[in-house]
């Protein structure tokens, strides 16, 4: 019993882990505008030159979606 007990101690740690490690790994938001159709979005890539999407604003980059997304109904563009 204390075996089985451990082993889910360590698989809920290990996703805990994982999940954490994601995170972290997506800190970066963008406010980007789509030329074509004027809509805006938070995206978690910049966007590259050869697409027909352009970051719109002041360029910031933002640590999170909550802030891009305030951001994005201040930005003239987008409203």
């Amino acid at each position: 019993m204390r075996i089985a007990g451990f082993l889910g101690a360590a698989a809920i740690a290990l996703t805990s882990t994982v999940s954490f490690a994601q995170n972290a790994a997506t800190t970066e938001f963008y406010v980007v505008q789509d030329t074509s159709t004027k809509k805006c979005m938070v995206v978690d890539k910049k966007p590259a030159t050869t697409t027909s999407v352009t970051v719109v604003g002041n360029t910031t980059v933002y640590r999170t979606k909550t802030d891009a997304e305030a951001a994005m109904k201040k930005v003239q563009v987008c409203m």
